[in-house]
């Protein structure tokens, strides 16, 4: 038995990308909806062999039983349709910034925490690209020897800022001068994600600290984050430096990552085996390398921590939460 399934924001990458990864892993779909703004409406897109018309979404577009939606269609549309889909008794499984820090709106990575699924009013959150993959490593971590602190130093691909990132680093490379970013990509790198805030941050290293806290369960978990746009078209690449509350073996970390769900180790030094964005590119793990003791504090590590940020960090995510969702 199937289920009816609506994609929102179908014509964007993460959107094409839901399509895919929905094909891929043989999601069990009956009838399916795409749907984006008024202006893609009337294209088509393939899934399954199958073309099927783009739709203008409207308030209506949920009156026709649908029983999951995909949504990566911007924070605006999310605020307006999320609850009119959930009203008619859909889930939104949402992909942009805004139910994430929603008070009754579970932020969900399933190797991670699973269970909030099981609180949701309708509406569930993906995280931030950037997010996701850290605690996909940072949870077993946490669970095995505590988290007492994590700083972030991020290497972000240019398709998370979605296709004019893309294009800025693509024709950048020929020397145009930048349409989506304040300065050229190529070439270049720009410590700053988002837009900055009033406290120094930027609005993205603030998301990862605030969800990394939700996810994790640790609302008082001390988290520091600088992001920085990188010319790599897809994957995110992270230094993630962990300090935790007592002493362990370097053995011992290994072992829990070996052992995580969706956590490849690629780490030999000796043979040059650690994570590149473009081994990360086009599949669904998060692989972790360049492992080793941080002797400048008491009881820490370093990490390398990379994953394809348009499927991991948001298509596959969704999709596997939608998975949960039908089990």
């Amino acid at each position: 038995m199937g289920v009816k399934l609506a994609v929102v924001g179908a014509t964007g990458m993460v959107g094409r990308t839901f399509l895919k990864v929905l094909e891929e892993r043989n999601f069990p779909i009956d009838e399916l909806y795409l749907f984006a703004s008024k202006k893609s409406a009337g294209s088509t897109l393939n899934f399954k062999n199958n073309e099927y018309v783009v739709e203008e979404l409207k308030e209506d577009s949920f009156d026709r039983g649908i029983d999951i939606a995909l949504f990566s269609a911007g924070g605006d549309t999310s605020l307006k349709y999320s609850p009119i889909a959930a009203s008619k008794g859909c889930i939104v499984v949402d992909n942009s910034s805004a139910w994430r820090m929603h008070d009754e709106v579970p932020l969900v990575v399933p190797e991670v925490n699973p269970e909030d699924i099981k609180w949701h009013k309708g509406i569930i959150a993906n995280p931030n690209c950037s997010t996701i993959q850290a605690v996909v490593a940072l949870k077993p971590l946490d669970s095995s020897f505590k988290i007492k602190r994590i700083v972030y130093s991020t290497y972000q691909a240019v398709s998370g800022a979605g296709l004019g990132g893309f294009n800025d680093l693509k024709k950048g490379i020929e020397g145009e001068p930048p349409k989506k970013f304040p300065h050229p990509i190529a070439f270049n790198m720009l410590p700053h994600i988002d837009v900055f805030l009033d406290n120094g941050y930027t609005k993205e290293e603030m998301k990862m600290i605030n969800e990394t806290r939700k996810i994790m369960h640790r609302p008082d978990l001390k988290v520091t984050a600088t992001t920085v746009r990188v010319p790599v078209y897809y994957g995110h690449s992270e230094s993630i430096n962990v300090e935790f509350e007592r002493d362990f073996n370097m053995e011992d970390v290994y072992r829990v990552l070996h052992n995580s769900p969706g956590v490849v180790l690629m780490d030999d030094p000796s043979k040059n085996i650690y994570p590149t964005p473009l081994y990360a590119e086009g599949k669904d793990e998060v692989f972790v390398g360049r492992i080793r003791r941080d002797e400048s504090v008491d009881y820490g590590i370093n990490m390398w921590v990379v994953a394809d940020n348009i499927r991991k960090g948001a298509a596959t995510n969704a999709v596997q939460i939608a998975e949960l969702l039908i089990k």
